[in-house]
């Protein structure tokens, strides 16, 4: 079935319009830390999704008026050759959080279950262990009190095409350019198989996917940090945050891989 984009682009939103419903989310969100951090709570968000969805600009939003000492944002480079001997999920775990920190992955163990299996950087069984491994390994994560919120930005074959071109195009962009780029559109299916097989698979009730449609850039923004601000539940919220659209954000089925909701 092909993609709806009809609901996942909704209106247009002006960079006022988008600054003017950002602010209260991030009020929100440093009100939220100052929580956390009182009580002592761990909290780990995993930010996964195909090259160019987004990852990069959510996360700057998220963070940008986050505590510097109780904000870290990890986004490892490719594993040395004495990482790739160790266990796998081993160079994340000292990233973990301590109490009162946010940790945020920008890309995570889950390279394992796309781009590694894609790309041949693991063997198939390596790929087996990791769909097996890492449900528990998440949930020895959440029974020590780590509250985990994961999250996968989803975008069209058309819109990952034309972003990939403006950020060769663009000299900013510059050294957000990865080999894997020039082989993300060629592979697509590759990948798209990967990610119905990781959701299926890693999704569980005490660590859920969650599953954002992010071919609207500010849309996607304001949907994920509602979202966080939601699921940590801080009680010191003036007002309630509404619920993201799940026309744009909802937890993940294996209903979506097949009625549009995901990019095939």
């Amino acid at each position: 079935m092909a993609r709806n984009t009809k609901t996942s682009s909704a209106t247009k939103l002006s960079e006022e319009a988008f600054l003017e419903r950002l602010e209260p989310l991030q009020i929100a969100m440093v009100k939220t830390q100052q929580w956390l951090m009182d009580q002592g709570i761990k909290v780990l968000i995993v930010f996964e999704g195909r090259d160019a969805a987004g990852k990069d600009g959510s996360i700057k939003r998220l963070v940008e008026h986050m505590s510097a000492r109780a904000t870290r944002v990890v986004a490892l480079p490719k594993p040395s050759d004495r990482e790739k001997s160790q266990w796998h999920f081993q160079r994340y775990t000292a990233h973990l959080p301590a109490a009162g920190e946010v940790v945020i992955f920008n890309r995570s163990w889950y390279n394992r279950g796309g781009v590694e299996p894609v790309m041949g950087f693991c063997t198939p069984e390596e790929h087996a262990d990791f769909l097996r491994d890492v449900v528990p390994f998440e949930t020895m994560l959440h029974e020590s009190g780590t509250r985990i919120i994961k999250l996968w930005l989803d975008i069209s074959r058309e819109e990952q095409a034309k972003r990939l071109e403006e950020r060769r195009s663009d000299p900013l962009s510059q050294l957000k350019i990865s080999p894997l780029d020039a082989v993300a559109q060629e592979k697509w299916d590759d990948y798209s198989a990967a990610r119905n097989q990781m959701l299926t698979h890693t999704h569980s009730a005490r660590t859920p996917w969650v599953c954002v449609r992010a071919d609207s850039k500010k849309h996607a923004r304001l949907a994920i940090m509602a979202h966080i601000l939601r699921e940590l539940a801080c009680p010191n919220l003036t007002k309630p945050i509404a619920a993201p659209s799940p026309d744009l954000l909802f937890k993940f089925t294996p209903k979506a891989i097949k009625d549009g909701r995901l990019a095939v």
